[in-house]
């Protein structure tokens, strides 16, 4: 069995900067961490290895410094790792990174089970993981708080809704995203921390997936950020003289004056 987990590389929350010209995010001298959510991905799929054998690849789309989340994916028990990267796949939307990550992942060939975070904190989309189902028309769960069984033709799980859960069986091949109730990371180990040293990380770029230029990056995002701003915050106080009665008769007739706008 193959379990392949899709994660990402995002910006310390405390320390997003925006370029005001590109209305990008700026990652260069940025401190950058694994996205939180994925985290529960990574260990739902070694999870998965443990109890019924396999292998866990792990799959990220960035820069050339996107190679120590790949890394520390692999010190908590990933056995594969690729890297897609390309100045092309710069500005990506969701849509087009979704493609360009279902590329990857139609090279890598037969697969049981796609794995993503519920959604990246750098953006709060929780869109890539249905689009990548999409783009490989396959089954696909989101909100999964729990994985009941697992066979090589179905799946089994419980998907977390506001009211409760519901249970939901798959085919295999699919795709699930999870939620942070499913598990509880762990710690990477003195083994893990010197086989993420050593491990063999693939690269592949554009020409690699053979992918249409025209559906990735900026140009193949149907969907562009056209400003950033930050919200002002104004705020307008009357005072009100006089005794009680004074005061609770302007009052009511200044709420007056606002139900009659």
């Amino acid at each position: 069995m193959r379990y392949i987990v899709c994660i990402k590389q995002v910006p310390n929350t405390t320390e997003i900067k925006i370029d005001p010209v590109t209305n990008t995010l700026v990652r260069e001298g940025v401190e950058s961490i694994l996205n939180p959510f994925d985290a529960y991905a990574v260990e739902e799929a070694v999870r998965l290895k443990e109890a019924y054998g396999g292998v866990v690849t792990a799959i990220s789309m960035g820069p050339n410094q996107v190679e120590s989340t790949l890394r520390e994916a692999v010190s908590l028990g990933v056995d594969e790792i690729i890297l897609l990267s390309d100045r092309k796949f710069a500005g990506a939307d969701t849509w087009a990174t979704s493609y360009t990550l279902a590329a990857a992942i139609k090279r890598l060939g037969e697969f049981t089970l796609i794995l993503t975070g519920q959604q990246a904190i750098d953006g709060d989309t929780a869109q890539v993981g249905p689009g990548i189902a999409a783009h490989l028309d396959i089954p696909q769960t989101c909100f999964v708080r729990k994985i009941e069984s697992l066979d090589k033709c179905k799946i089994r799980v419980q998907r977390l809704m506001e009211d409760g859960y519901d249970t939901v069986e798959m085919k295999i091949p699919s795709l699930i995203s999870v939620v942070k109730e499913i598990n509880t990371p762990r710690l990477p180990s003195l083994r893990g921390k010197k086989n993420a040293r050593s491990a063999e990380m693939t690269v592949w770029n554009v020409a690699d997936l053979g992918l249409d230029e025209a559906k990735i990056g900026l140009n193949g995002s149907p969907t562009q950020v056209l400003n950033i701003f930050s919200p002002k915050h104004e705020k307008q106080v009357e005072k009100f003289e006089g005794d009680s009665d004074q005061a609770a008769e302007l009052i009511i007739r200044r709420l007056d004056q606002f139900t009659k706008r």
